[in-house]
């Protein structure tokens, strides 16, 4: 049985495989310019952040109904229960698909039958944050707030996502401002590609209660001291750091000094299908590239469920934490492979 554990910090559009892109796309009649799952899993294999931006948004265009995305969030939820997954707060960028002439309404009721379920048919309990596309204007940010507001019964959040560099957090303050108006939690991605500057950003104008990624606050000790003292959580994706070359090779990513620094540290997939690997399979591999031991597992697992936006239910956080105190590893210095 895998560790309990929350994902904070997964994009529903990045969970698509190829074979439910391939199923998907005879269902509405697109062609994809692959000849099968294969040569598209092959396409996976990218170079860098845009040739993974290429590929995301051109498989999106499979997903038309709501049907489609109800298929999609069933797949995912699927394969996190496997993984040890006990509640998912998850990412999807309305306007990408908006622009397609998708309406903001199919999207959200898509994801929400799968989701509005989860629990009685995956056990897990999940929420839906909306994001905005950083490379696309504040107008258009606004104009996506405006058209969720009939369905923010289903939307607890905002969050900021694509490419950071050039894009920095200052551009979005207004929408962040309107969407706290409203209610809703934010985080944003930053210090992933940008510098630390852009968390200090997203911190100070855009109110963010957590930052996705964030691994490159480590340039700045007098952030580490704010984020350490404010308990702000950072929500890391070692695959997807390296797969998009913002570490090297994962023996060098910073989450053990991190976690030593005492940052608020949690681990998730982000783009799992594009990325190689489920956050399950994030955990074993930083567990054995930095070596880290059963209690740093169990207290990135603990981080998971503080970080989650529970507060609706401080009873149920209560009752995932003492799954994570309960748990028993397997035998070896990390646990047996297979069960983090």
């Amino acid at each position: 049985m895998p560790l309990p554990k929350a994902e904070l910090h997964l994009h529903i559009e990045g969970t698509l495989e190829p074979e439910l892109a391939f199923r998907l796309a005879a269902r509405n009649g697109v062609v994809l310019p692959y000849a099968d799952t294969e040569a598209l899993r092959e396409a996976y294999l990218f170079k860098d952040l845009q040739s993974f931006l290429n590929l995301y948004y051109e498989l999106m265009t499979v997903l038309r109904t709501e049907q489609d995305f109800e298929d999609l969030a069933n797949a995912y939820l699927a394969r996190a229960a496997a993984q040890g997954v006990r509640h998912a707060e998850i990412f999807f960028d309305p306007q990408a698909h908006i622009a397609r002439g998708v309406p903001m309404r199919t999207i959200v009721e898509g994801l929400w039958r799968a989701l509005g379920r989860s629990t009685e048919n995956h056990g897990m309990s999940t929420r839906l944050i909306m994001c905005f596309l950083r490379d696309e204007s504040a107008d258009s940010a606004l104009e996506t707030l405006e058209a969720a507001r009939p369905h923010l019964d289903r939307i607890i959040g905002v969050g900021l996502d694509s490419a950071e560099v050039g894009h920095p957090p200052a551009k979005f303050r207004e929408v962040y401002e309107m969407a706290a108006d409203l209610g809703l939690r934010r985080v944003a991605h930053a210090g992933e590609e940008g510098p630390p500057a852009y968390i200090t950003e997203a911190l100070d104008l855009l109110g963010v209660e957590r930052v996705d990624h964030g691994l490159r606050c480590m340039e700045d000790p007098d952030l580490v001291a704010r984020l350490v003292r404010e308990r702000i959580p950072l929500t890391l994706c070692p695959l997807s750091n390296v797969r998009l070359r913002a570490v090297d090779v994962l023996a060098e990513h910073p989450l053990r000094a991190m976690l030593e620094a005492g940052l608020l540290c949690t681990v998730n997939s982000d783009d799992p299908a594009y990325f190689g690997g489920y956050v399950a399979d994030n955990y074993h591999a930083v567990r054995d590239a930095l070596g880290l031991t059963k209690e740093q597992m169990r207290e990135l697992a603990r981080n998971s469920f503080r970080a989650s936006f529970l507060e609706d239910d401080e009873d149920l956080r209560s009752r995932y934490l003492a799954e994570v105190d309960a748990y028993e590893f397997g035998d070896g210095p990390h646990g047996t492979p297979g069960r983090g």
